[in-house]
């Protein structure tokens, strides 16, 4: 059964009403956690790619990435999940593992099984939640891993679900 029905999610994934690349993170975390992530990614045998700029290198260790200067370049790493849905890790600080979707990847029901797939995948593995905020709007998950629960749930309270409704209609 799937967590979330795209017929009840569909306007938080409308790229003019949340931004096309929402902002996905795990809130408290360590180098230990970002490690249990791309162990994750090499376990499920996820198409990766770990890049610096324009330069692409093998997945190092999360201490390597994480203790880079502060005025390096910011990494990052691009996990397919399926042949048409990209997450794109950044590596900003050891206390939140971030990622980008982009929504316009992410349309109808076995697009966001696959999504809600990932997003149980990480929140299991590290046993926290995982939240999708709208771009640009930090701090106000509408759906994400309930780490409890143990599924992907909806956030957003009842009036942020008919104002997303409407905008779809």
């Amino acid at each position: 059964m799937a967590d979330l029905l795209w017929a009840d999610v569909r306007g938080f994934f409308d790229p003019d009403l949340m931004g096309a690349l929402p902002d996905v993170r795990v809130p408290n975390t360590s180098v230990e956690d970002w490690q249990l992530v791309l162990d994750l990614v090499a376990k499920k045998g996820w198409k990766r790619q770990y890049s610096e700029g324009e330069t692409v290198f093998p997945v190092p260790r999360a201490e390597a990435v994480l203790s880079r200067p502060a005025d390096a370049e910011c990494p990052d790493l691009q996990v397919w999940l399926s042949a048409d849905v990209v997450a794109i890790f950044r590596f900003h600080a050891h206390d939140e593992v971030d990622f980008d979707v982009d929504l316009r990847e992410l349309q109808g029901q076995e697009r966001l099984d696959v999504f809600c797939g990932f997003l149980r995948e990480v929140g299991r593995r590290l046993g926290k939640p995982v939240l999708m905020d709208p771009e640009g709007d930090y701090g106000r998950p509408v759906l994400g891993f309930d780490a409890e629960a143990d599924r992907v749930v909806l956030f957003a309270d009842s009036q942020t679900r008919r104002l997303a409704d409407a905008q779809v209609r």
